[in-house]
């Protein structure tokens, strides 16, 4: 007969990244999470409702993901996640384009600007916590030299806002208030908390 602690163990749900992103999969597998990838097979809603502020603007997003994915997995536990970025009170979300990474990249050049990622935890009996990270980061001035060979190495491709600190953009920061992970992509402080309620 297996005791009530291997029972438990047996009854933990699978835990799935409902996300396609390699910097979340690596962040979750460095920190040892056993986990598979099911990225969500429908596209992110192009619109939110008009004034939503920017932490729920990205709640919402991840709360999307994780439910397509939920959607066909009820026996597990389907983590979302969605990053903005909000500067001057506008949302930036991933440039569509090199002229919008450099638009982007401009107006956080010697300003700061607030990262923020949305995560969403849905799982068997209902299971639905939402939450998300806010951190404060300050950019040095950058030239226009700078941000035109930034733009140029594609690294913007597919980063809100246009950078991605865990490359080569750390050159650009002066401070960083928060999580790092949460700039990466996934606040592995919040996430813990999160999944040990």
């Amino acid at each position: 007969m297996a005791d009530s602690s291997t029972s438990r163990l047996r009854s933990t749900p699978r835990l799935i990244l409902a996300s396609a992103s390699p910097r979340r999969r690596e962040l979750l597998a460095r920190a040892g999470y056993d986990f598979d990838v099911q990225p969500p097979v429908m596209d992110e809603p192009n619109h939110l409702p008009a004034g939503l502020p920017p932490v729920s603007h990205a709640e919402s997003l991840a709360y999307f993901k994780a439910r397509g994915v939920a959607e066909t997995r009820s026996d597990a536990r389907v983590l979302g996640a969605d990053t903005v970025v909000a500067a001057g009170g506008r949302i930036l979300g991933k440039p569509s384009d090199a002229d919008d990474a450099r638009r982007m990249l401009t107006e956080l050049s010697h300003n700061q600007h607030a990262v923020i990622t949305g995560v969403a935890l849905l799982g068997p009996g209902e299971e639905r916590v939402i939450a998300a990270d806010v951190t404060h980061v300050t950019m040095r001035p950058m030239s226009p030299e700078e941000i035109e060979d930034y733009v140029a190495s594609g690294e913007w491709q597919g980063k809100a806002g246009a950078y991605a600190i865990q490359e080569t953009a750390d050159r650009f920061i002066v401070s960083l208030e928060g999580s790092f992970t949460n700039v990466v992509g996934l606040p592995m402080e919040l996430l813990g908390r999160l999944l040990g309620q």
